[in-house]
């Protein structure tokens, strides 16, 4: 008699309580037991959207990887396993940059925060970490004077995005929130919790900052509340995954397993902003600079705005206008502050150069897409 197999148990954040008090509709993201909107009057989705387009929204973002270098051979690891420059760097900067294959594909797109000449911190996505880790020991693991680490259960990390997102958070800290500057950070104490690494990230499209407090339960929960009360003149709302993935869509932002994959590269992506192919050898370098030799990728992903009626979901074909079918949408949904449907596809490199309009399998029916410049939103600069 075989024993029945037993679900693997979802993680869950120090929130996770507060979240189901909220009446939150939570999801398996990843392994982790996740929020994905807050119904309720004048709740849900849209409503969180539309929260942190125009005032302030605080997302738990918890599940997300971080991953610790310390040592003098920090650097040249670092350097060896990312396609960003991350000698560029100066305490207290941060930047994007991701892991790749030999092949120019991604392993995760991470953050890179140099914390001292000597320590740096790497935030990856949550549903790779356990891969990301092993990868990363595997490649610069027995590198000289470098010891890595995985410190994602020792923090809470909670996004706090939005236009008011810094009057917010300015109740609560004596820190100039305004002195630091966009992809920069510093610590301080926050609702009078020490030690706090505040960051002026996000993954929203908006003004915001990422807040990196100690993981248990109690300190989490302070912040979380104190933020929530700071926020309430605001308009503040919880957030789930569902608006940040809208939010980001929005901003043309690329997601793991979507836009960027093993199977994609950087310049397929359109990620070559942050690729630095003169800074020396790393790994997917030879790779890239043969696609560069060759022309260019064969394919790219391109941004989309239907024009006829439909959205155009994840994994929808993409069609010439003679309906021969050339690509696949990658993400895409309503957009809630445009009030419109867009989508980012993967398409061949002659149609992206062209930009010609295409047509969305939209099950049964074919519905026009016009295509538009990345972002399709672009938050008004202060």
């Amino acid at each position: 008699m075989t024993t029945p197999a037993v679900a693997p148990q979802l993680k869950k954040t120090a929130l996770n309580a507060t979240h189901r008090a909220l009446k939150a509709k939570m999801v398996d993201f990843g392994g982790w037991d996740m929020p994905v909107e807050y119904p309720g009057p004048g709740g849900g989705l849209i409503a969180e959207h539309l929260a942190v387009r125009t005032g302030v929204g605080l997302f738990d973002v918890s599940h997300m990887g971080e991953i610790q270098f310390r040592g003098p051979g920090s650097l040249a690891a670092i350097q060896h396993i990312t396609m960003n420059d991350a000698s560029r760097l100066q305490d207290g900067q941060a930047h994007y940059s991701a892991l790749l294959t030999p092949e120019g594909t991604f392993v995760d797109d991470i953050l890179v925060h140099r914390l001292s000449p000597n320590d740096y911190l790497l935030v990856v996505n949550a549903g790779t970490k356990d891969k990301d880790y092993a990868w990363i020991r595997k490649q610069v693991g027995a590198f000289p004077s470098v010891h890595i680490s995985d410190y994602s259960d020792y923090y809470s990390q909670l996004a706090l995005q939005g236009p008011r997102a810094l009057e917010t958070l300015q109740k609560l800290t004596k820190v100039d929130l305004a002195a630091i500057r966009n992809y920069w950070f510093t610590w301080g104490t926050v609702a009078g919790v020490p030690n706090v690494m505040v960051a002026r990230t996000g993954y929203s499209g908006e003004d915001g900052f990422e807040v990196y407090i100690p993981a248990d339960e109690a300190t989490t929960v302070k912040v979380w509340d104190a933020l929530m009360a700071a926020g309430a003149e605001f308009g503040i709302r919880p957030c789930g995954l569902g608006a940040r993935n809208t939010l980001r869509l929005e901003a043309g932002m690329s997601l793991y397993g979507h836009e960027i994959s093993d199977e994609i590269n950087v310049f397929e992506a359109g990620l070559e902003r942050w690729l630095k192919l003169d800074k020396g050898e790393f790994i997917g370098r030879e790779a890239l600079l043969a696609v560069q030799a060759a022309g260019g990728p064969k394919r790219k992903i391109v941004a989309l705005e239907m024009v006829e009626r439909g959205i155009g979901r994840d994994g929808y074909p993409v069609l010439d206008l003679e309906g021969r079918e050339i690509g696949v949408i990658t993400s895409g949904s309503p957009a809630p502050f445009l009030k419109t449907n867009i989508a980012l596809a993967l398409v061949p490199a002659e149609a992206a150069a062209g930009g010609e309009d295409v047509l969305v399998q939209v099950r049964a029916n074919q519905a026009r897409a016009k295509q538009v410049p990345v972002p399709f939103y672009k938050r008004a600069k202060k």
